[in-house]
């Protein structure tokens, strides 16, 4: 019997494809990282749909992720539309194409800038703090710990996390794109008479559907992945307090590269599709 369960055990043990030995010690640590990440990705959405629900962590996390983000947004998103409004209006004016300052900022902050940003913000805030947090529970053994009491910890801490980051980073960015914009009115009001009645007229009236839906669809994944990152890297963490701060940096890295990666692909099916 011994013998049969030791041969059964060979046998579960998968082989390494003999094409994994030609390619280099990086390529296949990136290769292993990527199959690692999807498959929790996938427990993720296994788990989603699965009770119980954690609602009420849900809500904490959303508090924690959008309210105290947005000061930190809001601020880089004035500044943001202050300083391309100045840094744009001498060229337009040389040109005397001024009048055309509203619409050409609006629709850059909607559907490039704005996203791309929050995102970024959000990345170095949110995803290394999930990092640091998730990290730090796995080395002090309380995820452990969860499990032992019979608290399914990854819907308790992972689920609800990347729910909270993939539902509030749309908000956040959509606060951010009229804060730049508010931003963009002060500026333009530094440098004559404008309303804000004609201002934002003209913002509105050279944005169309296509302009604000992209932009918005594309930030559910912006969430989605830095949820997804700053848990993954913060609930493998390992090698005690050394990986803790590991886990935040490398969330950082891997989130913020995989959002220049992912509205890559947002600008590619907008254009297929012939919205821009």
């Amino acid at each position: 019997m011994k013998g049969k369960k030791e041969q059964t055990n060979q046998r579960a043990t998968p082989k390494e494809p003999f094409w994994l030995s030609f390619l280099p010690a990086g390529v296949q640590d990136f290769l292993v990282e990527t199959g690692d990440t999807t498959r929790f990705a996938g427990r993720f959405f296994q788990e989603a749909f699965l009770p119980p629900y954690e609602f009420k962590e849900i809500v904490r996390q959303s508090y924690e992720i959008g309210y105290k983000s947005l000061s930190l947004v809001g601020t880089t998103a004035f500044i943001i539309g202050v300083v391309l409004t100045l840094q744009s209006r001498p060229t337009l004016v040389r040109f005397g194409a001024e009048a055309w300052l509203p619409a050409m900022v609006s629709v850059s902050i909607i559907r490039e800038i704005g996203p791309v940003l929050v995102a970024l913000i959000c990345a170095g805030k949110i995803g290394s703090g999930i990092g640091a947090e998730l990290g730090s529970m796995k080395v002090t053994e309380q995820i452990d710990a969860m499990e032992v009491s019979g608290t399914n910890p990854f819907k308790y801490i992972v689920v609800t996390r990347i729910i909270s980051t993939t539902l509030m980073i749309p908000l956040l960015a959509i606060m951010g794109d009229g804060i730049a914009l508010y931003g963009s009115f002060l500026a333009v009001k530094t440098k004559g008479a404008v309303s804000a009645t004609l201002f934002f007229h003209q913002v509105f009236q050279n944005l169309d559907f296509s302009d604000v839906l992209p932009a918005i669809i594309k930030t559910f994944f912006f969430g989605f992945v830095i949820g997804l990152i700053g848990c993954y890297k913060g609930y493998n963490s390992k090698n005690g307090t050394e990986g803790v701060g590991q886990s935040a940096n490398s969330a950082v890295v891997v989130a913020s590269l995989l959002v220049f990666v992912l509205d890559l692909i947002a600008v590619q099916i907008t254009a297929f599709f012939g919205y821009i």
